[in-house]
């Protein structure tokens, strides 16, 4: 009997999950934490991860042996490595914030601007994405940036540690700003703009395609995970939070509110990424002096609207929108103001960044009402997350019955590699995307006041 291992490494942790290549099951898991980190500068060494994936994998494999392997990871982290196969530095993370300058001044560097990015590489530079990381290190640390031979993302880093391949998957590489879902390749131009000298073509992996890869990024991976299908959409509430979707065609927002990136399956997952999520909430249960579970009983007795106060949640900065250097604001406050009030204003705040979100990708045609919404991610364990996403979008909300769905679209992109098969023809093999539904109980006046309120304090 084949099995096949997912690994989730993320920014907090490593999860691994053995699984029956043929039916899906479940046989074996295990996990080793990272070092947190926190903007603006947030960085971790990859031998930490490394260290992590043999932890975890020593835990998971100790009653069956995996036959293949896939690894899913944080996007966008920027990982250099000198001509000895040394990493040069340690990695630059997906919300770190120090290449902000960076992005503007990429930004500037392309007649047409920002929408000249959008139709290039389907994004417009942020300090999330991996060029303006690049950028930061040629602007910064020109020594370092001097000796680089490859640089790749946390994936494909961990990939090569495991294989010996420099390979990466069309889904990670769109988030790295110098890809092209469109005309699938590397644009390499782009990289020109950061150093025309240095030898991108060499330095660079190469790109599989979806039954061959070795791995992919984190979203694409719990989009592989959910079975999710055009017209769906997901909503992860984790250390970030992102909303995204799966699309037969290319997208290219000039705003860069939405990444137009490529999924793991050969379609197109454009995904609205903000910078704070559960780090919001708890933040919160830090000031109210209660841990997780405590500030969601605080919370469900919150009403809706929680009595007028509104949580801005830019307490790291913001991606998007873009303001890397914004703060957090609670708005509303008087005198009678209640613990119960002030927690259900940070779950809500949360809430509407990302249904700020889903409407950025309606606004590019995207795809997100006639289908499933998904809500999936750390916060998905928390019963407040799953009703106030349900409340505020106005729609029912599946809870999926998997929780490591990043280390289980892994596990199936492994499986169809094992038995060469499509990742689709796997996914119905296991039977991926089951949960169960959360149902509003406010009505849409009242979830339009929540909004409303929040907008305002938005600006």
């Amino acid at each position: 009997m084949p099995f096949v291992m997912g690994i989730d490494s993320s920014t907090q942790a490593t999860k691994v999950e053995v699984r029956d290549a043929e039916t899906g099951a479940r046989v074996g898991t295990g996990r080793a934490p990272h070092a947190m980190t926190s903007p603006p500068c947030s960085e971790q060494f990859p031998e930490d991860w490394w260290d992590a994936l043999v932890a975890a994998r020593r835990i998971a494999e100790r009653d069956h042996r995996a036959d293949a392997v896939s690894v899913a990871a944080q996007q966008h982290g920027m990982v250099v490595v000198d001509a000895n196969g040394s990493v040069i530095r340690p990695a630059k993370l997906w919300n770190d914030t120090e290449s902000a300058p960076d992005a503007g001044w990429l930004r500037s560097q392309l007649e047409g601007g920002a929408a000249a990015w959008a139709a290039a590489c389907g994004s417009v530079p942020l300090a999330a994405f991996t060029i303006t990381k690049l950028s930061w290190l040629h602007r910064s640390e020109p020594e370092a940036f001097g000796r680089i031979a490859r640089v790749g993302l946390p994936h494909d880093w961990l990939a090569w540690r495991l294989t010996g391949e420099w390979t990466t998957d069309r889904g990670d590489a769109s988030g790295t700003g110098y890809w092209s879902p469109a005309e699938n390749r590397w644009r390499t131009d782009l990289l020109d703009i950061v150093d025309g000298d240095t030898d991108w073509a060499a330095a660079l992996p190469t790109v599989q395609d979806a039954v061959a890869a070795l791995g992919t990024g984190d979203n694409m991976a719990a989009a592989l995970g959910l079975g999710l299908r055009p017209g769906d959409v997901a909503i992860s509430i984790g250390t970030s939070g992102t909303v995204f979707a799966v699309s037969d065609a290319p997208t290219s927002d000039p705003s860069g509110a939405v990444a137009g990136f490529a999924d793991a399956s050969g379609r197109f997952l454009p995904l609205v990424c903000t910078l704070n999520a559960t780090r919001v909430t708890n933040a919160v249960a830090r000031l109210l002096g209660v841990d997780l579970r405590h500030l969601d009983a605080l919370a469900a007795e919150g009403p809706p609207g929680a009595g007028g106060v509104t949580v801005l949640p830019y307490f790291d900065g913001e991606r998007t929108p873009d303001r890397p250097d914004a703060t957090g604001i609670i708005s509303g406050l008087r005198a009678d103001v209640s613990r119960e009030q002030l927690a259900r204003a940070a779950f809500e705040g949360v809430v509407c960044g990302l249904l700020d979100g889903l409407d950025a990708l309606r606004a590019t045609g995207v795809a997100v009402d006639r289908g499933r919404l998904f809500l999936i991610g750390g916060g998905a364990q928390s019963p407040v997350y799953h009703q106030v996403v349900a409340d505020l979008a106005q729609r029912a909300v599946t809870v999926p019955d998997e929780t490591e769905l990043v280390a289980l679209g892994a596990a199936v992109q492994a499986s169809a590699r094992l038995q060469d098969q499509s990742i689709a023809a796997v996914q119905t093999a296991w039977d991926v995307g089951w949960g169960r539904a959360v149902e509003p109980r406010i009505d849409e006046s009242a979830a339009a006041t929540v909004r409303a309120a929040y907008g305002s304090v938005r600006g």
